[in-house]
């Protein structure tokens, strides 16, 4: 989810591109446009850009694989073929107000709203992949989500969560500065528990065409739906 004006992003990133064009998205999905940032080593700059989500690997011959690609798993990144060179090459971070997960309760699901404690943004760490369409030649610039082990907070919720990273690790990730696979690995950890919270939602996030901020309301514990 990515409701913080783009403007505040640009600032606190410190990317150095103009301001891209997108409204507050309260519930994105696959395939959706949204704000990724990037770092250019040839302008040793940060940029801010609107990706699809969904990664769509450089040999893909459609880009329909990339709705097989919206998540990629920290254990396996450098073996997966989809994953191998952008973990290498093309790391980004997917700036996030929070993320939703579902809790499985028998046969029903509750719906609950992960949130930074203290009310500023999450940093996913993301990678990053430029596509040809061999119909046309036209380039995509899509992205994934790593994930990773949860953290006691979101254990019980749900067995993955994205990988967050903290400000101190944005440039390492980003490739701001030399780094190796050693160091890189060991920022796919769990995010401490403490800074994030954790409530359950009303069952309208689970419809995509719903996207407004009365998504995030609280509702009363438990609250299941089918």
């Amino acid at each position: 989810m990515q409701k913080t004006p783009l403007g505040e992003i640009r600032v606190l990133f410190e990317t150095a591109n103009a301001v891209p064009n997108a409204a507050a998205r309260y519930n994105a999905a696959p395939t959706d446009r949204l704000a990724v940032v990037r770092y250019n080593p040839q302008t040793r700059q940060r940029s801010l850009d609107l990706l699809r989500w969904g990664l769509v690997p450089l040999w893909a011959k459609d880009i329909a694989f990339g709705v097989r690609c919206i998540n990629a798993r920290a254990e396996s990144l450098e073996r997966t073929p989809a994953f191998r060179d952008d973990f290498e090459r093309r790391r980004c971070i997917i700036p996030a107000d929070a993320f939703y997960e579902w809790q499985k309760q028998g046969g029903k699901t509750v719906p609950y709203a992960i949130v930074p404690a203290d009310g500023g943004l999450f940093a996913f760490a993301g990678l990053w992949e430029r596509w040809k369409n061999p119909a046309d030649g036209s380039i995509l610039r899509s992205f994934t989500i790593v994930t990773g082990a949860p953290n006691m907070l979101c254990e019980p919720i749900h067995d993955r969560m994205p990988v967050i990273l903290p400000q101190a690790a944005w440039p390492v990730w980003l490739g701001e500065v030399e780094t190796d696979p050693n160091a890189l690995r060991a920022l796919l950890r769990p995010y401490p528990a403490e800074l994030m919270r954790a409530y359950p939602i009303g069952p309208a996030v689970g419809n995509v065409k719903n996207d407004d901020p009365g998504l995030l309301e609280p509702v009363p514990a438990p609250f299941a739906t089918a």
